[in-house]
């Protein structure tokens, strides 16, 4: 579910939080997010499961540590398991270097998991 979105010196970053509970339901939906943001520069994502204890993070070719890690550590400080946080980049054309990347990916998933706890 969509649930965060803004841009940033033209790049748009668009986040999603899904409920999981399994390595399957996470592939399903980040197959969804590929088929419906198929124009998308990149889908960077976290997720931990409780059970079994399991933790990820990907940049999908963003700089490393700059996507997935900041995501992951939304997560981590929100206490959140179970959850799958992504968020959708459409590059705008404008480099936002590597601090510039982690502060936006931060901030959007940051807002998506705010507002998922509004709806959870």
């Amino acid at each position: 579910m969509q649930l965060c979105k803004f841009e940033n010196k033209k790049s748009k970053f668009i986040g999603y939080a899904f409920s999981v509970n399994s390595i399957d339901q996470i592939n399903q939906f980040l197959e969804i997010l590929k088929n419906e943001h198929k124009k998308s520069t990149h889908i960077c994502y976290a997720y931990i499961l409780k059970s079994p204890n399991l933790e990820k993070c990907f940049d999908d070719k963003e700089p490393s540590g700059t996507a997935g890690k900041p995501i992951l550590n939304v997560l981590q400080k929100q206490n959140k398991s179970d959850i799958l946080l992504c968020v959708v980049r459409y590059f705008g054309g404008i480099k936002l270097g590597a601090g510039g990347l982690l502060r936006a990916y931060s901030k959007c998933a940051a807002e998506t998991i705010k507002a998922f706890n509004k709806i959870d």
